[in-house]
């Protein structure tokens, strides 16, 4: 085969032209740092590169936005966990304080003023939120855990209950020392006897203050007897106020009274002893050691904790109802549970529920030795009253007896109220020692979700510089070995040049 100057200068200006695409390639690796600006280049480099992206851009959104995300959430759930813990404490060595002896009346005003604003410390504690979300309210991180202020939004509440909320109360039942005022102290005779302290049976429900008169349903008390067989009671309501029947210890036999002012339903003993006899069966698909007592309520204070967020419930029934938890009542409610995705196929929960440390019992205790603490500073000023007056009488004077009876009765609902105080107090440091211990569970399991972050968060961090070492292996060019095999692309392009300049000036007439 004739190989003539045209075919020479023909692969000679191809082979040139294919050195400076090397070359161009070398540059711009050089330029780019990057093994390869399409896929044809290298479709393995560029298929591994795809992969190691997807697996580096799904590290970095768990490792910077996820984690940290779910660990703000778990500080500012844990700071109020802390804080209501701190609380409960102070209230516990106030009842401690209570317990300790005879107690003055400034004592009592201290304890009483300290425990009022402790109270309400808790639950706005509850009302924490994180970045406009409410940390403690399960799915509804829109609403507040407690009422931002009065109103009177009608609620008709379904309490679900177990046999653990019937309890056996001391109650002091004072006769007709509540009728006596500055004004009728030396002309109104009560008598001693009607004073006296009794044991009663009772559910204390979530709220007081609860609605009563004319439009209001009746609250029912709904539980299974021993046979499985559904029993509904209705209470009788009876007003605490009401001089005529004693709402504590005036009962139908087998029948319960309900207390709108305390939220209390007071029972019977046959009911009481009744309806502690049911027992769960787990062979039947109901739960027949439920108790469930339903009632209305329309008058909030500020800082009541929300219905919505503890019961089955609905919310303005007689207009336009708005029907809250209805899986409560059927059994199938699931925890609201909210949880962050911080790894492949590994989700941590971040929330924890107000039922978990915010219960109603809390300020329910509270309350009741408020209340308490206010009737012995009541007949203590009362008895003051007498003994000022008895003072100034003889006993010739017509009023003497009366004065004089009064006192005694007076002192008697005195001592036995204050023996209720004294014992109340006890009560209340292992009642608020109990809440303690359920503060302190949540903050555990806080506190192991937070160590699980941490792993987490620590083997991200790896998997993370791992995949970005992975990555630039793949895709990122060697600059130095890049740069020798430019300098190679060059100095061959020079070198051809030159062999092709010399070739060409050869031709066939120079041998003619």
């Amino acid at each position: 085969m004739r190989i003539t100057n045209k075919i020479m200068q023909n692969n000679s200006l191809n082979n040139i032209n294919n050195n400076k695409v090397l070359q161009d390639n070398l540059n711009t690796q050089i330029i780019t740092k990057k093994k390869i600006t399409r896929p044809s280049d290298d479709p393995v480099v560029a298929i591994r590169a795809l992969r190691l992206r997807t697996n580096v851009s799904e590290v970095t959104q768990y490792y910077e936005k996820n984690v940290p995300d779910a660990k703000s959430w778990l500080s500012v759930t844990e700071e109020a966990i802390n804080t209501t813990t701190d609380v409960i404490t102070d209230m516990q060595k106030q009842f401690t304080k209570g317990s300790n002896g005879d107690l003055t009346t400034t004592d009592r005003k201290t304890i009483l003023e300290q425990l009022k604003a402790l109270r309400d410390e808790v639950y706005a504690t509850g009302d924490a939120d994180y970045a406009g979300r409410s940390v403690f309210t399960g799915y509804r991180t829109d609403s507040k855990l407690s009422f931002q202020g009065a109103t009177t939004e009608l609620y008709r509440v379904t309490e679900q209950l177990t046999t653990k909320s019937l309890e056996s109360i001391a109650y002091v039942d004072k006769g007709d020392v509540g009728t006596l005022n500055s004004s009728n102290l030396s002309t109104t005779a009560i008598s001693e006897q009607d004073v006296e302290a009794s044991d009663v049976y009772r559910i204390r429900l979530a709220y007081n203050d609860l609605d009563q008169g004319a439009g209001v349903t009746a609250p029912s008390i709904s539980y299974y007897d021993t046979t499985g067989t559904l029993i509904t009671v209705t209470p009788t309501i009876v007003s605490e106020f009401d001089t005529v029947t004693n709402a504590y210890t005036d009962v139908a036999p087998g029948g319960a009274n309900y207390i709108p002012e305390t939220g209390e339903v007071i029972l019977d003993e046959a009911l009481y002893l009744a309806i502690s006899a049911a027992k769960d069966d787990p062979a039947t698909a109901v739960n027949e050691g439920e108790i469930r007592i339903a009632y209305d309520k329309s008058r909030w204070a500020e800082g009541d904790l929300k219905p919505e967020h503890y019961f089955a419930c609905t919310k303005d029934p007689l207009g336009t109802p708005v029907i809250y938890n209805p899986d409560y009542l059927t059994g199938t409610a699931e925890k609201q549970v909210i949880k962050y995705d911080v790894g492949y196929n590994q989700s941590l929960q971040v929330n924890t529920t107000a039922d978990e440390c915010f219960t109603h019992d809390v300020g329910r205790d509270v309350e009741e030795m408020v209340r308490v603490i206010e009737e012995v500073d009541q007949l203590e000023s009362l008895s003051d009253e007498l003994t000022k007056l008895m003072e100034g009488l003889s006993e010739t004077d017509a009023s003497y007896a009366t004065v004089k009876g009064n006192l005694a009765t007076v002192n008697k609902a005195l001592t036995l109220a204050t023996d209720k105080m004294q014992k109340m107090f006890e009560n209340g440091i292992t009642k608020m020692q109990d809440h303690l211990d359920q503060t302190n569970l949540a903050l555990t399991n806080m506190g192991t979700r937070s160590a699980r972050l941490e792993m987490t968060e620590s083997r991200l961090q790896a998997q993370q510089t791992n995949y970005k070492t992975l990555q630039s292996q793949n895709e990122d060019a060697d600059i130095t070995e890049v740069a020798i095999q430019l300098s190679s692309a060059e100095l061959s392009y020079q070198a051809a040049l030159l062999a092709t300049g010399k070739i060409a000036q050869t031709t066939l007439l120079d041998y003619i």
